[in-house]
């Protein structure tokens, strides 16, 4: 049959004798899709088979992101004091964060009122060896004068006395001057000349009775020192949860709390300082940097997975079911956290949208906002 030939009548093909088919005028169903939905723009309406996925009403914790210092934590310093005055005969220690342990020596002293209390416990053990309270009272001078008990049995058994006495750390830590605060002590040991650099004390000089000798720092007990912006000093408070990312190993998260919010500004900053305590399981070095997330508030609303979001420059869309596809709706986004979106306006929990918008468009695609 030739499909060119038409007549108002029944009757045959003139070319080649073929009988004429009535031509059926009743229109085809196109499967339950609406024939309006097909014909709209092709940047206004997507017909696609795509996941959907709901926006969820629900809580967020907000962090407030601060960066930070690892210094000492001072309520685990120790210091050594001269019990006694004197002159250093022999020093230990010989440069600055020297690592000491509890019960190593630390310097042997000269000190003549430690050399008389010597000579008058040796002189009772000789001339009144029966006056026991005498003796132990010489004893017990010594040991407070800082005499070790070892050193004080030496002196009874072989009658002599000790022209210098050993001074020990009851600490085990870092070494540092005395007087160092722990700003300077933080800022230090990032400069690689003060790591060698000599102590204040050295061999010959004179310490006083009472004088602060040297402050041992405990690098197992630290604090993460965090900066806090102006605009962020009212969010934060003690007691907030505190997930700290350290800069030196970032496969480890530490955890821990605001302990302290320091009620000053140091130095010129303009920044608050808040104190998290921490134990150094990780040895991070003392001035490393780290980034911490202080878990702070709440905020509650719909959120979107960030998939599902659009962006076009001045406006956001996501792309709404309806009518057996697509369309693009404007939305206004606020909050952005971990893969989600809080969507202020444009959608309802009961809207169902495309899980992802960036499969419904191409590089050259101009979308145009469905007005409903």
């Amino acid at each position: 049959m030739h499909p060119q030939i038409l007549e108002h009548h029944p009757g045959n093909c003139p070319i080649c004798g073929m009988t004429l088919i009535k031509k059926n005028a009743a229109p085809v169903a196109l499967n339950n899709i609406e024939l309006e939905s097909l014909l709209k723009p092709a940047n206004e309406f997507v017909v696609s088979s795509l996941t959907v996925t709901t926006a969820e009403e629900k809580n967020m914790n907000i962090p407030v992101k601060v960066y930070g210092t690892v210094e000492y934590d001072t309520r685990a310093a120790g210091s050594i004091s001269a019990r006694v005055s004197g002159r250093i005969e022999k020093l230990y220690l010989r440069y600055r964060y020297q690592q000491v342990e509890e019960g190593q020596k630390i310097m042997d002293i000269y000190s003549p009122e430690l050399l008389t209390a010597q000579q008058n416990l040796l002189f009772l053990l000789k001339s009144d060896a029966d006056n026991i309270s005498f003796i132990d009272a010489a004893k017990q001078k010594l040991l407070l004068l800082g005499m070790s008990e070892t050193e004080l049995n030496k002196v009874v058994q072989t009658g002599k006395p000790l022209f210098t006495v050993s001074v020990y750390s009851n600490y085990s830590g870092h070494v540092h001057d005395a007087g160092m605060n722990n700003d300077v002590a933080s800022s230090d040991m990032k400069n690689n000349a003060s790591l060698t650099e000599e102590l204040y004390l050295k061999e010959g000089m004179y310490v006083q009775k009472g004088q602060t000798l040297f402050m041992i720092m405990n690098h197992h007990q630290v604090w993460a020192a965090l900066q806090i912006f102006p605009n962020e000093q009212s969010l934060v408070k003690k007691g907030d949860t505190v997930h700290i990312l350290p800069e030196t190993d970032t496969t480890a998260v530490i955890n821990g709390e605001i302990d302290f919010i320091e009620p000053f500004f140091r130095g010129n900053s303009k920044t608050l300082t808040v104190r998290v305590y921490f134990h150094n399981m990780n040895m991070l070095p003392i001035g490393s940097h780290v980034t911490a997330n202080i878990y702070s508030y709440t905020v509650h609303g719909l959120w979107l997975p960030v998939s599902a979001v659009l962006s076009l420059g001045a406006n956001e869309i996501a792309f709404k079911k309806e009518d057996g596809g697509f369309a693009a709706h404007k939305i206004t986004t606020g909050i952005r956290l971990n893969n989600y979106v809080q969507i202020l306006s444009g959608l309802n929990i009961t809207d169902t949208v495309a899980a992802n918008a960036q499969y419904l468009v191409d590089s050259e695609s101009f979308i145009k906002i469905s007005s409903k």
